[in-house]
């Protein structure tokens, strides 16, 4: 069942703050990346370049956690785990958008040409939230 987010936890994720993201290899390990995310009403979205090896891994294993922490306040941190779907960004709102949040600019100096972009969203099924020391 999934779940709305906690505005508290929806605040965490709004912040440019580095995620990581784990998904599960074939083998059943653990694979672990750190991202860009961000939250909505949806839930706890990240866009990744088509073909990652994350996204081979979604696409047998559709269960992922994203997990995120306060630099400046190691108790407060927030994880949504769920089950993933993707979706194409065809116009790279997206990815804009997140461009834009961690660098404050609208074009990645990091893609790569040619480079295909989908989104990947988290429905919340287990969230897990910790306020930190305030």
């Amino acid at each position: 069942m999934t779940a709305a987010l906690p505005p508290a936890v929806r605040a965490i994720f709004a912040r440019p703050l580095l995620t990581w993201v784990t998904t599960v290899r074939k083998d059943g390990s653990p694979h672990s990346t750190v991202m860009w995310a961000d939250a909505d009403e949806r839930g706890v979205f990240f866009n990744t370049v088509a073909g990652s090896a994350k996204l081979r891994y979604l696409e047998v294993n559709p269960m992922v956690a994203v997990s995120v922490l306060d630099p400046a306040d190691a108790l407060h941190f927030a994880s949504v785990s769920g089950t993933a779907t993707i979706e194409d960004d065809e116009n790279e709102t997206v990815v804009r958008g997140l461009t834009r949040k961690y660098l404050g600019v609208d074009v990645s100096p990091f893609r790569g040409p040619g480079e295909r972009r989908v989104t990947v969203r988290v429905a919340a099924e287990k969230v897990i939230y910790s306020p930190g020391w305030s």
